[in-house]
């Protein structure tokens, strides 16, 4: 049974009830006291001007990834179970779970004005209660709840949460052997976030016809070496194709990296029926254009027994950790957190101390020279940030 809960909603989510323009009604009205208008103000009460108000629901078990720590009371004989396909400004994409028909949907404003720390209230892949428009000739309707999320791929961005895929079991990372060229550092900002919130990273280094497969041997090698699946693929030869076909199968998986890279390429490959547009690299620069302009979950034919649904996002170019501390970034690592514990040091940051067990795995060759300089740039960022914000 939902219970008043105190939720936390944005400050001064209206406008403030009193008035403060005196200075400028005292110049429009050719320098009147304005005596009379002192006494016709009043004092009144906060409101929804307050940082927390009271609404009907459960409170719930979340982190920093979720963002929603309240579940809305609704009236569930109003609603239906749906989960976004994409949102587009005001308005988002809702299939209907029951009949797979899609709505458009506006989200009420309680869950707007939420204080959740997030760029977006509702994400591709968010499974949803929505109300349908009553008496409508086309499918609308209004969000009403938004489920708890499970498997949330996120980064920074202007110092709020912006959560790129929501219920989803796997990340994809797209790179490419080529045009553009590979960015190794972006590949391991991205494993890193999948390894805080337990998603299964596999990368991809497509466009492999366009070199020498032998030139990538190393990098992909070590990722290998860390438990994680590598996948040479090529829409040009078909190189990889089926095997990338077969891990997308039964799984919701979400596919990122670099504009240009490939991915909704790749993604027609795998299912032609859905016909995703591509575009070429730009001859100047080498960079991807931004043919995906908004992330859209679709739902695949990987397999003919099981159901599939892949969610194509935006090509990125910086990848900022989302509540990520410097002290954390190391046990993000899978090949450096074995040597941790080793340091002559507890609070060692494995950047410039003697005694540390890492520099001397690097030095041995045991630890990749390149991920350690990964792993420092990141943790000069990350305590770059926390810096910033504790002035």
């Amino acid at each position: 049974m939902s219970k008043k809960i105190r939720a936390n909603f944005r400050k001064n989510r209206n406008a403030p009830p009193r008035k403060n323009d005196w200075l400028r009604q005292y110049e429009e009205n050719g320098g009147s006291t304005l005596e009379n208008e002192a006494s016709s103000e009043r004092i009144v009460g906060r409101g929804k001007q307050s940082k927390k108000l009271t609404v009907k629901g459960e409170a719930l078990q979340s982190d920093a990834s979720t963002g929603f720590n309240v579940e809305l009371e609704v009236d569930l004989s109003l609603c239906r179970a749906g989960r976004i396909l994409s949102t587009h400004g005001l308005n988002s994409f809702v299939s209907d779970d029951l009949t797979g028909d899609v709505y458009r949907c506006q989200i009420r404003r309680l869950l707007k004005t939420l204080s959740t720390g997030q760029r977006n209230p509702v994400v591709a892949g968010d499974r949803v209660l929505f109300r349908p428009a009553p008496q409508s000739d086309i499918n609308e309707g209004f969000i009403e709840r938004i489920e708890p999320r499970q498997g949330v791929l996120c980064r920074t961005s202007w110092k709020k949460q912006h959560v790129i895929a929501a219920n989803i079991d796997q990340a994809f990372i797209i790179a490419s052997a080529a045009e553009p060229e590979i960015k190794p550092n972006l590949i391991d900002r991205i494993i890193l976030t999948a390894e805080k919130v337990n998603l299964k990273p596999i990368v991809c280094i497509n466009k492999i016809d366009l070199v020498d497969p032998a030139a990538f041997q190393p990098l992909a090698g070590v990722y290998a070496s860390m438990g994680l699946d590598v996948l040479f693929l090529s829409t040009k030869t078909g190189q990889g194709i089926e095997e990338f076909k077969r891990a997308l199968a039964g799984k919701a998986s979400v596919v990122t990296g670099q504009s240009g890279v490939g991915k909704s390429s790749l993604l027609n490959a795998v299912d032609p029926t859905l016909q995703l547009r591509t575009q070429q690299v730009s001859d100047e620069n080498e960079k991807g254009k931004h043919t995906t302009t908004a992330a859209r979950l679709y739902k695949i034919n990987a397999s003919d027994a099981v159901t599939s649904y892949v969610l194509d996002t935006p090509g990125i170019r910086s990848f900022h950790l989302w509540d990520v501390i410097p002290e954390e970034v190391a046990g993000f690592y899978r090949d450096i957190r074995p040597f941790v514990s080793q340091c002559q040091f507890d609070d060692c940051t494995h950047t410039h101390e003697t005694g540390c067990a890492v520099k001397a795995a690097v030095g041995n060759g045991l630890i990749d020279a390149r991920r350690y300089d990964s792993y420092c740039q990141i943790f000069a960022g990350e305590l770059e940030e926390e810096e910033e914000e504790n002035k």
